[in-house]
């Protein structure tokens, strides 16, 4: 039977086993120790210093400048429609006609009436003329006489008058009969078909907007106009003379970079204490356009072409929803950077800087509108600082990298049509990736 040891002579053996294991262990340090990983490369690139201008962009919605609700002036039957449903139409254009035979009954009878009136009248003259001559002749004529005489000459002329007002009434009744645009502009269905009985100033049968120009409301909110205001009080920004000297862009769904130019037509009076926003309107030529081939194919042709057939169609439409852009001041040289290169941290913008000892430093920022070339105005960077534009996530502040200089990034936009900068030099791996030192299982190979 095998003799077993103390339980204190334990960790004296075992003492001596690590140090018999010793020399083992000394043989690994004379190994060479691995080199530290290089600084991974990151694209960095100056701000871009230019001039520009401040704007805000606001969601409108399109009005017509003119709207009308056609109501008939007159009650009876309709007749007449002669006007074609969402066609525009020009001023005086005959949209309805209301039966005029009642009408027409009217003003022949009250014609007939003024016709009495002057034969009276014809009358009474006669009569008075004649006992003026005879009163010369003593006890011919009594004064009283003549002055009845002269009473009825004074009420027939008093009946026409009356008379031919009655009849100028019913001939307006009569030509209200026919009911026409008052305005140029798009006319829309009819609400009511032949044979129905329109009550006058109260059935609706219609309505024609305004076409050419348009308007475009939307709501600035009240920091916006704070700001403007500050800006013009403090002596930075000019004001304009007429509101209509201020500029508003505007763009539909599917187009870019604002292409419509108007001008500011109205800024109301008070800001809505429900919205913090004050109302402002702008207002938009929507011209109809033509379309080029239409008339070069007839010219080729040798064809007269109607340049009303060949109009295309006006752009805009009431109701609409629309983008609007409203700038604010007047152009300044200002630094930008791509979006990019920008880090949020809690609701505060940020952007990398690689100082002179190509150190990560954390700074600060401010940032503006995003221009039309996809670039975001920033302030509170110098024009000579090297903004990292790329790899983010891998950066930490006081962390040493190798820099790469290159063009500010530009996304691509509709307006310019480039896309982003990309770095030429190998980039390292991000958190996760495998490398070519590294097993499937994520662990290093020997």
């Amino acid at each position: 039977m095998r003799a077993l040891l103390p339980v204190r002579a334990r960790p004296l053996v075992l003492l001596l086993a690590g140090f018999l294991g010793f020399p083992s262990l000394g043989c690994h340090r004379g190994q060479p120790q691995a080199a530290p990983p290089p600084p991974p490369v990151i694209p960095v690139s100056n701000p871009v210093r230019r001039m520009v201008t401040d704007y805000s962009d606001y969601t409108g919605r399109t009005d017509a400048v003119q709207s009308v609700a056609i109501r008939p002036r007159v009650t009876g039957y309709l007749t007449k429609m002669p006007f074609t449903e969402g066609a525009e139409v020009k001023a005086g254009d005959l949209l309805f006609e209301v039966d005029p035979r009642p009408y027409q009954a009217m003003v022949d009878q009250a014609k007939s009436q003024v016709t009495l009136y002057e034969t009276q009248a014809k009358l009474a003259k006669a009569i008075y003329a004649r006992d003026q001559s005879a009163s010369s002749v003593p006890g011919a004529v009594s004064p009283q006489q003549l002055e009845q005489d002269k009473a009825a000459v004074d009420s027939a002329v008093a009946q026409i008058d009356a008379a031919k007002a009655v009849l100028e009434a019913y001939k307006l009744n009569l030509s209200f009969c026919e009911i026409t645009s008052p305005i140029d502009g798009n006319v829309s269905r009819y609400y009511y078909t032949l044979g129905n009985l329109v009550t006058q100033d109260q059935t609706l049968l219609t309505t024609v907007v305004s076409m050419d120009p348009m308007y475009v409301y939307f709501d600035v909110d009240e920091p916006t106009v704070l700001r403007v205001r500050n800006a013009i009080n403090e002596g930075r920004m000019q004001p304009a003379a007429r509101p209509t000297d201020i500029p508003v862009l505007m763009e539909v769904e599917g187009e870019q970079s604002y292409p419509h130019k108007g001008t500011l037509n109205f800024v109301n009076n008070a800001v809505n204490p429900s919205t913090a926003t004050m109302a402002v309107r702008g207002v938009f030529s929507n011209p109809l356009p033509a379309r080029p081939g239409f008339v070069a194919l007839g010219g080729v042709l040798g064809v007269s072409v109607d340049r009303t057939a060949a109009k295309g169609r006006r752009l805009l439409s009431p109701g609409m929803f629309v983008r609007v852009r409203l700038p604010i001041g007047q152009p300044h040289e200002a630094l930008l950077v791509a979006d990019q290169a920008i880090g949020s941290d809690q609701g505060l913008k940020f952007v990398y800087v690689v100082d002179a000892q190509n150190t990560i430093q954390y700074r600060k920022v401010t940032t503006g509108a995003l221009q039309d070339d996809g670039l975001r105005v920033v302030e509170g960077i110098n024009p000579d600082d090297r903004v990292v534009v790329g790899g983010l996530l891998q950066v930490r502040p006081r962390m040493v990298v190798e820099p790469e200089l290159n063009d500010m990034p530009i996304p691509a936009t509709p307006a310019n049509g480039k896309a982003p900068g990309v770095s030429k030099k190998p980039q390292p791996p991000t958190p996760g990736e495998k490398t070519s030192g590294q097993s499937g299982t994520g662990n290093p190979q020997r």
